[in-house]
């Protein structure tokens, strides 16, 4: 497995706790409108639901890695958002949880032989997938969003600082 990706699976948290500094509770809950087309999610959604995605396909790379070819369930993010009280919960304190989960299982990724990132499981709606793949799309997932919460910032006026 190319170490470049499990550095950057792992460093994922820091940049979302980087994405979401200095910005207000206000900033965080503000839902744009659909005419400016950066999403439907305020950035707080965007936090929450990178946290609960991130713990559950760290679980299951966690499964794929000690088991053989583990059965994984999917989950409807949308019935998430609105089910599970994300604009109540602290998006620091997910962003910083995010952060210590893949700080923390990087180093179990950097320990696993080769052999292992081929490891499969079977998703419900994916069909068949390796560790490695998993790998790849948590790194793409983190990017995915920040690009939203990027264009957010934009629009409050407090854009990122490069």
């Amino acid at each position: 497995m190319d170490p470049k990706l499990i550095d950057q699976y792992g460093s994922g948290g820091a940049k979302l706790l980087g994405s979401i500094a200095g910005l207000s509770r206000q900033d965080l809950l503000w839902v744009p409108p659909a005419e400016a087309r950066i999403g439907r999610w305020s950035i707080q959604q965007i936090v929450i639901h990178l946290m609960d995605s991130d713990l559950i396909w760290s679980s299951r790379m966690k499964s794929i890695i000690a088991e053989d070819n583990p059965a994984i369930l999917s989950f409807d993010e949308n019935k998430f958002v609105a089910s599970l009280f994300y604009e109540d919960q602290n998006a620091e304190s997910a962003a910083g949880l995010l952060d210590l989960n893949r700080r923390q299982f990087a180093k179990v990724l950097r320990k696993l032989p080769d052999s292992s990132f081929s490891r499969t499981g079977w998703h419900s709606e994916r069909g068949t997938i390796a560790l490695r793949e998993i790998v790849q799309l948590m790194v793409e997932h983190i990017d995915h969003h920040l690009g939203f919460i990027s264009k957010k910032r934009e629009k409050l006026a407090k854009p990122l600082k490069d």
